[in-house]
């Protein structure tokens, strides 16, 4: 799977869901501009000592991002979709984009994009959920519906055995 994160400003929530990617073997797009150094020690510390294992791409810009990506599958995570997340039908390489923290993606790129654009579902006022956590949400429910494929379904104790 992909994550593509469009101009995202906090660099604990990256590192989070870099974490994430790593332990769902998904690659990370980060789409500039970036509201924080990659060197960020916030989102170094975040992601933990897995950040070296992460399959990154950084891009200039959206239309950077859509030139070196020009077949990708991409569905537009917003508060704004009529779709539920759970509707789609995932595949293994598709994209997920999530907009910047403050903003979400631009109404400009939903509008062209209306079929592809998601949401996940809240109570009442709720404007947003923190980004690492809707990640996390449309993320897994991808992989469930690839029978989480490549990933280890069974947890392993560390000392002791299940039997």
């Amino acid at each position: 799977m992909n994550i593509v994160l469009l101009e995202p400003e906090i660099p604990d929530n990256t590192g989070n869901i870099g974490r994430t990617c790593v332990a769902t073997h998904s690659s990370l797009h980060l789409i500039r501009p970036l509201g924080f150094s990659i060197d960020d020690k916030h989102l170094r510390r975040a992601g933990l000592d897995y950040w070296k294992h992460l399959d990154l791409h950084v891009y200039d810009d959206y239309k950077d991002f859509c030139e070196k990506n020009p077949d990708a599958k991409i569905y537009y995570a917003t508060t704004k979709a009529r779709k539920l997340y759970t509707e789609p039908r995932y595949e293994m390489n598709d994209f997920i984009m999530f907009g910047k923290e403050s903003a979400g993606i631009p109404e400009e790129i939903l509008v062209e994009h209306k079929d592809t654009c998601i949401r996940i579902p809240m109570f009442g006022e709720i404007r947003s959920l923190n980004l690492g956590n809707s990640v996390c949400t449309l993320l897994y429910e991808a992989l469930r519906q690839n029978g989480f494929e490549g990933l280890n379904p069974e947890g392993n104790l560390h000392r002791l055995s299940w039997d």
